[in-house]
């Protein structure tokens, strides 16, 4: 998973510090809303010809990754 994770880059002079796949203008979280809102891979790759599929198993693990973590409930 870390060479997934290698093709994610944030940087404060791209997309104000989004996270983006492999320094490009693409954020992790137009592939994801593209994903959630029914896209294929091959729509996907096929919008932005650029991407690769091992990009959007990236975002893909991005997001598992973030999501990895505890919610702790106010009491």
């Amino acid at each position: 998973m870390s060479d997934l994770l290698a093709r994610i880059t944030i940087d404060p002079n791209v997309l104000h510090g989004r996270p983006c796949i492999r320094g490009m203008r693409i954020s992790v979280s137009d592939v994801l809303a593209q994903l959630s809102s029914g896209a294929s891979r091959d729509d996907i790759l096929c919008d932005y010809p650029y991407l690769e599929d091992a990009d959007i198993d990236a975002a893909l693990a991005f997001a598992a990754r973030q999501a990895d973590h505890p919610i702790i409930a106010a009491e």
